[in-house]
């Protein structure tokens, strides 16, 4: 079972993950931030990961530091998790629709950090929400995984719907590029030798 455990703690957050890629969707969220959590859910749903988040931050100053926090240790639990990527895809996408929003994720665990984010919001927040942190999460997490990550938010109206696809279909192509390659025969998928 590939898991992993991390910690987390500054002066602003004190953060604990606990993940499994190989895991059946679970998920159990206490961020202090409900729209977070509702966008992890999917992430571990469709992802098929189980995924334990508990954070504490300095949520009376704004969500900024939590939700940059949570990615950055998710991103370290993810990088542990799959450990040397031997015999993995490597590679994974998914397009996801909710209703008038489109989006679509590629993920490679390239063992270097690299963001494309193009998510064009409809408005600035989704409830209590910042749509900026969206960002700054993911950010966290391509930085300390060592993954190359490509959002593109194609078309949406509802910042709600742009965003939600945005996670379900990340989820979706964490979970294809983490996955077992049957054909692979336990080796590193790269030319060099290593990831």
């Amino acid at each position: 079972m590939r898991q992993a455990e991390i910690s987390r703690k500054t002066l602003e957050t004190e953060i604990i993950v606990r993940l499994n890629l190989d895991g059946s969707g679970q998920a159990k969220l206490a961020t202090g931030v409900p729209f977070l959590e509702h966008m992890l859910d999917q992430v571990a749903r469709h992802g098929m990961i189980d995924l334990e988040v508990t954070a504490r931050g300095d949520l009376h100053i704004d969500a900024h530091h939590t939700v940059e926090d949570v990615g950055i240790t998710i991103g370290q639990a993810l990088a542990k998790a799959v450990g040397e990527k031997k015999g993995i895809r490597r590679y994974g996408h998914a397009y996801v629709p909710l209703d008038e929003a489109l989006s679509r994720v590629v993920v490679d665990f390239s063992g270097r950090p690299g963001l494309t984010f193009n998510v064009d919001f409809s408005r600035a927040m989704i409830g209590a929400f910042d749509v900026d942190l969206t960002q700054e999460f993911f950010q966290g997490l391509v930085n300390h995984a060592q993954i190359t990550l490509h959002i593109d938010n194609l078309r949406g109206e509802n910042a709600h719907h742009q965003c939600e696809t945005v996670f379900k279909a990340f989820g979706r192509a964490l979970r294809m590029a983490a996955e077992a390659d049957p054909r692979a025969s336990g080796s590193v998928p790269s030319t060099k030798g290593a990831l």
